[in-house]
């Protein structure tokens, strides 16, 4: 979250963070937005009666707010249905694993786990399962022998720094196309040297 701020506020996406949303009300997330100037909301799910009202709650927010498309960032919740098609193909998340591999919770312990020799993080669009949307670009590292989840988990979350502001700005621009679940980028992308290596991005269309 905090990356993706200070990347648009730098100009690297061309975007506004119009609002952080959290339904922890001790988040870090909600300090560090404040401090960088950007409005927070908390909607706890206690104070709701379901999950769906609680999700109406901040469909509401953003509404009110209006928004063009939303970043899950540590968000550990499966959206639900009525959310979902408020915004098809408008909501993206980040997953620290290569996917398809390792859906869900644990991903890094899961790929150490069953030892792959290959890991990174994938953005992708959200859709009603649990990180199984069309994926818009991934980033691959591989694993070192003996390597620990927390030490992985690090090497990862800074490929997550770069790839996730890049995929925005290319949201924010209207740059990404879905067609049978793939994604393509409608014009040809030139990328800097420093990070095309070991990353897998959309083919122009």
């Amino acid at each position: 979250m905090e990356t993706l701020i200070h990347a648009s506020k730098a100009g690297s996406i061309r975007g506004e963070i119009a609002i952080v949303i959290s339904d922890n009300l001790k988040a870090q997330g909600l300090q560090k937005a404040k401090t960088l100037g950007v409005d927070t909301c908390v909607v706890e799910r206690k104070l709701f009666s379901s999950k769906a009202d609680q999700e109406k709650k901040i469909l509401r927010t953003l509404e009110e707010v209006v928004i063009d498309g939303i970043c899950l960032a540590g968000f550990m919740h499966v959206l639900g249905k009525e959310f979902l098609d408020n915004y098809p193909l408008k909501i993206l998340n980040i997953h620290p694993s290569l996917l398809p591999a390792f859906q869900g919770l644990d991903a890094v312990k899961k790929a150490l786990d069953y030892g792959v020799k290959i890991s990174g993080c994938t953005v992708h669009f959200v859709d009603y399962g649990v990180d199984t949307g069309p994926v818009i670009i991934q980033s691959a590292i591989p694993i070192h022998s003996g390597e620990t989840v927390e030490a992985l988990e690090k090497r990862i979350l800074e490929k997550e720094h770069t790839v996730y502001p890049l995929a925005l700005d290319w949201f924010c621009k209207g740059l990404l196309v879905v067609k049978n679940r793939h994604v393509y980028l409608s014009q040809d992308i030139a990328l800097s040297s420093s990070i095309q290596n070991g990353f897998i991005v959309p083919s122009p269309l």
